[in-house]
Protein backbone atom coordinates (compact mmCIF):
# COMPACT_ATOMS: atom_id res chain seq x y z
CA UNK A 1 0.00 0.00 0.00
CA UNK A 2 2.77 2.25 0.84
CA UNK A 3 4.28 2.12 -2.68
CA UNK A 4 0.85 2.41 -3.96
CA UNK A 5 0.61 5.73 -2.32
CA UNK A 6 3.77 6.97 -3.41
CA UNK A 7 3.14 6.06 -6.52
CA UNK A 8 0.09 8.31 -6.78
CA UNK A 9 1.68 11.24 -5.40
CA UNK A 10 4.68 11.26 -7.81
CA UNK A 11 1.90 11.20 -10.65
CA UNK A 12 -0.21 13.65 -8.38
CA UNK A 13 -3.73 11.61 -8.78
CA UNK A 14 -5.31 11.95 -5.49
CA UNK A 15 -8.11 9.61 -6.97
CA UNK A 16 -5.62 6.89 -6.67
CA UNK A 17 -4.37 7.71 -3.62
CA UNK A 18 -7.65 8.04 -1.85
CA UNK A 19 -7.98 4.14 -2.93
CA UNK A 20 -5.15 3.14 -0.73
CA UNK A 21 -4.54 5.91 2.18
CA UNK A 22 -7.26 7.51 4.63
CA UNK A 23 -8.04 11.51 3.61
CA UNK A 24 -5.58 12.47 6.57
CA UNK A 25 -2.70 10.41 5.00
CA UNK A 26 -3.36 11.44 1.75
CA UNK A 27 -4.02 15.36 2.62
CA UNK A 28 -0.33 14.87 4.10
CA UNK A 29 1.83 13.37 1.66
CA UNK A 30 0.43 15.71 -0.83
CA UNK A 31 1.75 18.49 1.09
CA UNK A 32 5.29 17.56 1.12
CA UNK A 33 7.76 20.29 0.16
CA UNK A 34 10.79 18.59 -0.51
CA UNK A 35 11.03 16.66 -3.88
CA UNK A 36 10.40 13.09 -4.07
CA UNK A 37 12.56 11.01 -2.18
CA UNK A 38 14.79 8.87 -4.20
CA UNK A 39 15.40 5.37 -2.59
CA UNK A 40 12.30 2.56 -1.08
CA UNK A 41 14.19 1.76 2.71
CA UNK A 42 11.98 -0.91 3.33
CA UNK A 43 9.17 -1.84 5.67
CA UNK A 44 9.56 -2.68 9.79
CA UNK A 45 6.64 -4.08 11.08
CA UNK A 46 3.62 -1.75 9.27
CA UNK A 47 6.06 1.39 8.98
CA UNK A 48 7.38 1.92 5.44
CA UNK A 49 10.62 4.36 4.69
CA UNK A 50 11.01 6.21 1.74
CA UNK A 51 14.65 8.51 1.86
CA UNK A 52 16.62 11.17 0.07
CA UNK A 53 20.34 9.86 -1.44
CA UNK A 54 20.78 12.95 -3.12
CA UNK A 55 19.47 15.92 -0.97
CA UNK A 56 19.92 16.89 2.71
CA UNK A 57 16.43 17.54 4.51
CA UNK A 58 16.11 18.82 8.27
CA UNK A 59 15.66 15.95 10.66
CA UNK A 60 16.13 12.50 11.06
CA UNK A 61 13.46 10.85 9.00
CA UNK A 62 14.78 11.96 6.23
CA UNK A 63 12.61 11.75 3.86
CA UNK A 64 8.90 9.97 4.46
CA UNK A 65 7.61 7.29 6.32
CA UNK A 66 4.22 5.72 6.21
CA UNK A 67 2.22 3.91 8.73
CA UNK A 68 0.01 0.71 7.00
CA UNK A 69 -3.22 -0.92 8.93
CA UNK A 70 -4.75 -3.10 7.22
CA UNK A 71 -5.33 -2.24 3.42
CA UNK A 72 -4.75 1.55 3.73
CA UNK A 73 -1.92 3.97 4.92
CA UNK A 74 -3.56 5.57 7.98
CA UNK A 75 -0.63 7.72 9.36
CA UNK A 76 2.33 9.47 6.93
CA UNK A 77 5.17 11.46 8.62
CA UNK A 78 7.23 13.49 6.50
CA UNK A 79 10.31 15.85 6.86
CA UNK A 80 9.33 19.19 7.39
CA UNK A 81 10.76 22.48 6.58
CA UNK A 82 10.51 24.60 9.83
CA UNK A 83 11.42 28.09 9.52
CA UNK A 84 11.35 29.13 13.07
CA UNK A 85 13.35 27.69 16.04
CA UNK A 86 10.99 27.53 18.61
CA UNK A 87 8.94 25.44 16.35
CA UNK A 88 10.93 22.69 15.78
CA UNK A 89 11.11 22.88 19.85
CA UNK A 90 7.83 22.37 20.25
CA UNK A 91 7.29 20.53 17.83
CA UNK A 92 9.49 17.71 18.97
CA UNK A 93 8.46 18.23 22.85
CA UNK A 94 4.73 17.52 21.84
CA UNK A 95 5.91 13.73 20.07
CA UNK A 96 7.62 13.59 23.14
CA UNK A 97 4.75 13.91 25.37
CA UNK A 98 2.66 12.01 23.04
CA UNK A 99 5.66 9.04 22.87
CA UNK A 100 5.34 9.06 18.66
CA UNK A 101 8.92 8.60 17.99
CA UNK A 102 8.15 9.46 14.02
CA UNK A 103 6.97 12.68 14.76
CA UNK A 104 9.94 14.01 16.74
CA UNK A 105 11.97 12.54 14.17
CA UNK A 106 9.97 14.98 11.37
CA UNK A 107 12.28 17.43 12.84
CA UNK A 108 14.76 16.27 15.30
CA UNK A 109 18.34 14.16 14.27
CA UNK A 110 18.16 10.99 15.11
CA UNK A 111 20.33 11.63 18.00
CA UNK A 112 18.46 14.28 19.56
CA UNK A 113 15.01 11.54 19.35
CA UNK A 114 17.17 8.97 20.83
CA UNK A 115 18.18 11.30 23.93
CA UNK A 116 14.95 12.38 24.25
CA UNK A 117 12.98 9.35 24.07
CA UNK A 118 15.55 7.33 26.84
CA UNK A 119 12.62 8.33 29.27
CA UNK A 120 8.78 8.29 28.67
CA UNK A 121 7.16 11.28 29.76
CA UNK A 122 5.19 10.90 32.33
CA UNK A 123 2.23 13.52 32.81
CA UNK A 124 2.61 12.84 36.48
CA UNK A 125 5.90 14.42 36.68
CA UNK A 126 7.50 17.14 36.92
CA UNK A 127 5.82 20.13 34.56
CA UNK A 128 7.95 21.91 31.59
CA UNK A 129 7.86 25.82 30.72
CA UNK A 130 8.96 26.34 27.49
CA UNK A 131 11.28 29.48 28.00
CA UNK A 132 12.14 30.06 24.36
CA UNK A 133 15.20 30.23 22.06
CA UNK A 134 18.14 32.50 22.30
CA UNK A 135 21.60 32.42 20.25
CA UNK A 136 24.32 30.38 20.78
CA UNK A 137 27.51 30.03 18.42
CA UNK A 138 25.81 27.94 15.88
CA UNK A 139 22.29 28.68 15.66
CA UNK A 140 19.71 28.58 18.84
CA UNK A 141 19.58 26.67 21.96
CA UNK A 142 15.38 26.55 23.04
CA UNK A 143 14.83 26.22 27.03
CA UNK A 144 12.35 23.45 28.84
CA UNK A 145 12.62 24.28 32.55
CA UNK A 146 10.83 22.28 35.14
CA UNK A 147 11.65 21.87 38.80
CA UNK A 148 15.62 21.04 39.48
CA UNK A 149 16.66 21.37 35.95
CA UNK A 150 16.43 22.40 32.45
CA UNK A 151 16.55 20.76 29.44
CA UNK A 152 18.08 22.06 26.31
CA UNK A 153 16.94 22.08 22.68
CA UNK A 154 19.98 23.04 20.22
CA UNK A 155 18.52 24.26 16.83
CA UNK A 156 20.38 24.17 13.89
CA UNK A 157 19.79 25.55 10.33
CA UNK A 158 18.17 28.26 8.91
CA UNK A 159 14.86 29.62 7.39
CA UNK A 160 16.21 28.67 3.87
CA UNK A 161 16.95 25.35 5.11
CA UNK A 162 14.73 24.77 7.74
CA UNK A 163 15.64 24.25 11.19
CA UNK A 164 15.84 20.98 13.44
CA UNK A 165 16.67 20.01 16.54
CA UNK A 166 20.52 18.64 16.18
CA UNK A 167 21.01 17.87 20.25
CA UNK A 168 19.61 18.04 23.43
CA UNK A 169 21.15 18.60 27.25
CA UNK A 170 20.36 19.00 30.67
CA UNK A 171 21.58 21.23 33.14
CA UNK A 172 20.78 20.84 37.03
CA UNK A 173 20.32 23.28 39.39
Amino acid sequence: MANKLFRAWRADDRTAAAKVANPAAVNTIFAYVYRAPDRFDGCVGNVCRFVHTSVRVPGGLNGIAMVVTGSKVTKVYLSRHIVKPSTAAKHLFAAWKRGDRLSGLEVGSVGAVKTLFKVAYDPRGVTHFFQGCSKEPKGYSCAYSYEGGAMLMHVRGSKTTGYEVRSISYIAD
